[in-house]
């Protein structure tokens, strides 16, 4: 099915949105001086998106986007350990690059558990589409609790080095727990 010209420029209008927000946040996000930048009009962001949490839902699934193309390949390897995909993860989204989407992605978390229903399902994907690829897909009992640790410090360090700024400190500590991860013996469960 091919786009319309509507699809096309939403998407577009989408896009640049998302970098507009990952500049300014979401705080203080208004339709009107976001439609100013993007060289729209409020009526046409309304008319494309609905509401403003409709365009910023829109906005988070291109960050989305963004960060699965960059994990793809990694996602599809199903014999890594939790530990091995976090230190790759690491490598990508602790980089200065991702630095504007963490920023954006922690701010919407703490909006989202704020209200819970103002970004349906925001939550529960950004713990279960991160565990998945963490576990690669396994869903035994032991793989699941370390992509749990491995989540929980992954965005502790990525929180911590968007606060803080210091990179040297962060890196060493994120090498280091995924040394005492991958050190950890495997534990048996018993059906």
């Amino acid at each position: 099915m091919s786009r319309t010209p509507d699809d096309a420029l939403r998407e577009d209008l989408v896009e640049r949105a998302f970098d507009y927000v990952c500049k300014h946040g979401l705080a203080d996000l208004s339709l009107r001086p976001l439609a100013d930048a993007l060289g729209s009009s409020h009526s046409l962001l309304l008319y494309h998106f609905g509401s403003k949490d409709e365009l910023i839902m829109k906005i988070l699934d291109v960050g989305r986007r963004r960060q699965h193309a960059a994990i793809r390949e990694l996602a599809s390897t199903t014999d890594l350990s939790p530990a091995t995909i976090g230190r790759a993860l690491w490598r990508i989204y602790g980089s200065k690059r991702w630095e504007p989407l963490a920023r954006l992605f922690f701010e919407v978390y703490a909006l989202a558990l704020q209200d819970r229903s103002r970004f349906p399902g925001f939550l529960t994907g950004a713990v279960d589409e991160w565990l998945d690829i963490l576990a690669s897909g396994r869903n035994d009992p032991q793989t699941r609790t370390t992509a749990t640790i491995v989540l929980a410090a992954f965005r502790g360090f990525r929180l911590d080095l968007s606060a803080a700024r210091d990179r040297e400190r962060v890196d060493r500590a994120a090498e280091q727990f995924f040394d005492l991860i991958e050190a950890m013996p495997a534990v048996t469960h018993c059906a």
